[in-house]
């Protein structure tokens, strides 16, 4: 149900061309679905209705306000990792009991920033986080509900810079220590243990995960219960997968029917926080083709969209689907697979302006010919793109518009030159 699909050879976001958003608003450009966002969303909710969960969008993902506040007014709360997040939910509409606060390194001052809000939970993890919260917390006058986050040793599962439960990342408390620690502060007026966090790490194409971490989490949930923690609640964080390649994802209710008999047997409420799963499929990135060339054997497309604008590629060898938005008629609309070769096309790189070899989007993709002007898209763009996207080479950060039906709004302007320096002026 992802809502962009091609018209007469040319592709669509819902109901309105993106050759005509291109034109309106320049390239490189996020594009957004509402309807896709939605969807997700709701996918997840049906799923999980028997429980009754909190589903805490995972505003990392992406960050833009208007998006955020769709999130907000379809009833999820927010997962937040900074400071610099906490704000943006808060303006987006979020409200403290419908917040959790994660991320390794809070400082004091993003520590008072949350109790000051009321943020329903933090998901704490380390031990020094542990105390430097309490003390915070005293200062405050306002205890801070907690919830250990175990990291459960689990097998790998996806790619090693986003594996997130495996032992020597910097994520979460040992399994094999995480009693001891919580045993400081059975009793501390300060930090009440009211919860397990467990995060499995992104993006997960398996529900057998969820199964092991939720078994081994039963058992922490009950020696913490031993120790006087009332756990109550059992976040078991995001991170289920979506179609990048072809139809390789599982639907949430595959995930839910790992997880949910693990909830009722514990008592707890359940806490989720999906963001790829929500806004992945719903954003693509339209770039303009520069130039082609080739060179040393190899055919380029240099085109307007860069490793600043979408760094997955080169950060994580990931892979997007890339297709022209108007195909020429000796190619097919829409291929079934981009990963074996495709009749009338040939294999090139689709490369950026920014001075760095590892500038790519894609590598030895078969795509038709592409002339000065044409348009691509970027598919599976709306999670980990623009939220990860720079200033490198001082290129202004792109454009992201929201299409709603046969409407469409800015969301984000394109910055400009004097954005690049603004902050550097004004001191």
């Amino acid at each position: 149900m992802d809502h962009f699909h091609y018209r007469d050879r040319s592709l669509f976001c819902e109901d309105v061309a993106v050759r005509e958003l291109a034109d309106n608003y320049g390239t490189p450009l996020y594009v957004y679905s509402k309807a896709t966002l939605l969807h997700h969303l709701s996918e997840i909710q049906r799923a999980f209705a028997p429980v009754q969960p909190l589903i805490c969008y995972s505003v990392k993902t992406n960050g833009n306000i208007h998006l955020c506040r769709l999130m907000a007014q379809a009833g999820a709360g927010f997962d937040v990792t900074s400071g610099g997040e906490l704000y943006r939910a808060i303006t987006a509409g979020g409200v403290g009991d419908r917040i959790v606060y994660a991320g390794v390194g809070k400082t004091n001052v993003e520590l008072r920033y949350a109790l000051d809000t009321g943020v329903f939970l933090f998901n704490v993890e380390s031990e020094g986080e542990l105390h430097a919260l309490a003390a915070v917390a005293q200062k405050v006058g306002r205890p801070a509900s907690v919830a250990l986050r175990v990291n459960p040793d689990l097998p790998p599962k996806t790619h090693t810079k986003t594996d997130t439960s495996v032992k020597g990342v910097k994520f979460g408390l040992d399994i094999d220590t995480i009693l001891d620690v919580a045993r400081t502060v059975v009793g501390n007026p300060h930090v009440h243990v009211i919860g397990l966090h467990m995060h499995l790490g992104s993006p997960i194409l398996s529900a057998e995960p969820y199964r092991a971490g939720i078994e081994k989490g039963l058992v922490l949930i009950e020696r913490l219960r031993e120790q006087g923690h009332p756990i109550r609640v059992l976040n078991m964080g995001g991170g289920f997968g979506i179609h990048y390649r072809k139809q390789e994802a599982l639907p949430a209710t595959a995930f839910a029917a790992e997880i949910l008999p693990g909830v009722q047997k514990s008592g707890c409420k359940l806490v989720l926080e999906p963001g790829r799963f929500i806004v992945g499929n719903a954003g693509i990135l339209v770039s303009r083709v520069i130039y082609t060339k080739d060179s040393g054997g190899k055919h380029f497309i240099i085109q307007d969209a860069a490793m600043n604008d979408l760094i997955r590629p080169t950060l994580y060898d990931s892979f997007h689907r890339i297709w022209a938005v108007e195909p020429p008629a000796s190619v097919p609309v829409q291929p079934a697979d981009y990963e074996v070769e495709i009749p009338g096309t040939r294999k090139a790189d689709v490369v950026g302006p920014v001075c760095e070899s590892g500038d790519f989007l894609a590598k030895d993709r078969h795509l038709p010919a592409l002339m000065r002007g044409d348009l691509l898209a970027t598919f599976s763009a709306g999670a980990y793109g623009m939220a990860m996207s720079s200033n490198y080479n001082s290129r202004p950060r792109a454009a992201e518009v929201l299409v709603d039906g046969n409407k469409h709004q800015l969301i984000r302007r394109r910055e400009t030159y004097a954005d690049l320096v603004r902050p550097e002026i004004e001191v």
